[in-house]
């Protein structure tokens, strides 16, 4: 009954790492809708005043690297959720239960 229990609990946890690691992308459609802001706004801005046209592109590019940055971030969390935290069933952990008792730095 114990064996089965904690089948259960690893499967649970598989299905919740999967969950967390689909939440994480949908942070890519955000950044697309913010880029598409970013460069929205930037094409008024030019129509209005065309003289400006220069600066309001640096602004543009600025606010389109500062998003996309932000976009980073979803792939890495989805990889971390995904690969870094293992469940005991995989056969890997993060730190050796050994690890106490190795000396690292000879």
């Amino acid at each position: 009954m114990k064996k089965r229990e904690d089948n259960s609990k690893l499967e649970m946890l598989e299905g919740a790492k999967s969950m967390g690691a689909g939440a994480a992308t949908i942070a890519s459609a955000g950044a697309a809708v913010g880029i598409g802001n970013v460069l929205s706004s930037s094409i008024h801005s030019v129509a209005r005043n065309p003289s400006l046209a220069k600066q309001l592109f640096g602004y543009a590019i600025l606010g389109f690297a500062l998003t996309e940055a932000i976009a980073s971030f979803a792939p890495m969390m989805a990889f971390l959720i995904s690969f870094v935290f293992r469940s005991k069933k995989e056969g890997r952990r993060l730190v050796p239960e050994n690890a106490r008792s190795q000396s690292w730095g000879s």
